[in-house]
């Protein structure tokens, strides 16, 4: 048997670090938290996601009493993204989300296991990674890729 370690890197750095494009996706991931329907958990989640034609596309999650039925603001703005420019690729993802209390969150959130695995297909597409920002309120963490964030992906077979 041999034991193995799995690690991922990231980048801790604050708003005025970013670059300008990672600064604007981060803005409209914000601005998409406010068009957030989140009745249940009262957690206001956007995203925002770089298009290689130059779009910029935002997402936020969509709750349902039917919990199954909700969904995510990654997924939101990935497939419309996909269905509005489908020959464009993915070329980075932002998110940013509000807690219950309607304040920004102090620690940056990460793409759940569904988003990671739907993300990576987008990834896959574009042929490059795809990085993932996530902003919090005064921290934001960047890794390289969305696969980065999701090592074991389930992939075509």
């Amino acid at each position: 048997m041999e034991k193995k370690t799995l690690t991922t890197q990231f980048l801790s750095l604050t708003f005025d670090e970013l670059s300008p494009l990672q600064r604007k996706l981060v803005d409209r991931a914000r601005e998409a938290t406010f068009r957030s329907y989140a009745p249940y958990s009262r957690f206001k989640v956007g995203a925002a996601i770089a298009l290689s034609n130059g779009e910029i596309i935002a997402g936020a999650n969509q709750e349902n009493a039917a919990f199954p039925s909700s969904l995510c603001a990654e997924r939101t703005a990935a497939y419309y993204a996909h269905a509005r420019y489908p020959e464009a690729t993915f070329e980075a993802i932002a998110l940013a989300a509000r807690d219950v209390n309607d304040e920004w969150v102090d620690v940056p959130i990460s793409p759940c296991g569904a988003c990671r695995q739907a993300l990576v297909e987008y990834e896959t597409l574009a042929g490059h990674g795809v990085p993932v920002i996530m902003a919090g309120r005064d921290k934001v963490y960047v890794v390289e890729s969305v696969s980065s964030l999701l090592p074991f992906t389930f992939d075509k077979f």
